[in-house]
């Protein structure tokens, strides 16, 4: 009788839970479904996308690798239209290496300036990764070394040749050739010495620092020798001789 109970009581309560499901189901089940749809339409956008750039990235890539081909066959106007297009419509690092290229480019074809300002369009463009945007401030600031005064030099590296910069070494080498460039010798000693004194500095830059260093303490000694008073000249013998003679005459003359 007991377990009769109980199990009329459980079909109740399973009768009531259904009931209230098919209430909720129908004010909510239309934006149950709305929901659904709406979430598996999103995964499938979301994967569209995702593949689309994925082929865009891997034909950019594969148009960047012709560039280098043709750039070694000295195809360079067909490397230059393929660098051009790339940079207009490929993804946005691909586009931006395409625009080092180009700039470096210019650099090779003595054209200085226009390799400068166009290291620093890059450089100055948002969105792109970090390491790229530093390299073309770095290079930029390499162009501009002959015509940049101490300050702007300044200011262009210091945050390159911070701590934790991918590229601290070159800049601080920069750096110091820009201050010996001003005739701040202190400030050039300054970098040469943090280059030698940093264990991470790549042996090519370290060798330069100790070569730099040398020439500016040769450079110094020189100077100091040239700054010096010059030592009184040596009594010439053949004067001392005569000056005696003479004095000797002298004094035979009035004994007489």
């Amino acid at each position: 009788m007991v377990d009769q109970k109980d199990s009329l009581a459980r079909e109740v309560d399973e009768e009531l839970r259904r009931e209230r499901l098919l209430k909720l189901w129908d004010q909510y089940g239309t934006y149950v479904i709305a929901a659904v749809v709406v979430i598996i339409a999103g995964i499938g956008v979301y994967k569209y996308v995702e593949t689309r750039r994925a082929q865009a990235a891997e034909a950019a890539g594969a148009r960047l690798a012709l560039a280098g081909r043709e750039t070694a066959e000295n195809k360079q106007a067909e490397a230059q239209k393929t660098l051009e297009e790339i940079a207009a419509t490929g993804p946005k690092g691909y586009a931006a290496l395409a625009r080092l290229r180009l700039a470096a480019a210019l650099r090779e074809a003595g054209k200085s300036h226009e390799a400068a300002s166009a290291y620093e369009e890059v450089a100055k463009e948002g969105g792109i990764d970090p390491l790229l945007a530093d390299y073309a401030q770095l290079q930029a600031a390499t162009l501009r070394l002959d015509t940049a005064d101490w300050t702007e030099m300044q200011n262009r590296l210091n945050g390159l040749a911070a701590d934790g910069n991918p590229w601290r070494y070159s800049a601080r080498e920069l750096l110091a050739l820009a201050a010996q460039k001003a005739g701040k010798i202190g400030e050039a000693r300054e970098e040469y010495q943090r280059l030698l004194g940093d264990r991470g500095t790549p042996p090519g830059i370290a060798e330069r620092a100790r070569v730099m260093m040398s020439m500016l303490t040769e450079a110094e000694l020189a100077k100091a020798d040239t700054t010096a008073p010059a030592p009184p000249a040596p009594e010439s013998p053949a004067l001392a001789t005569g000056e005696g003679k003479a004095k000797s005459e002298t004094k035979g003359g009035k004994a007489e």
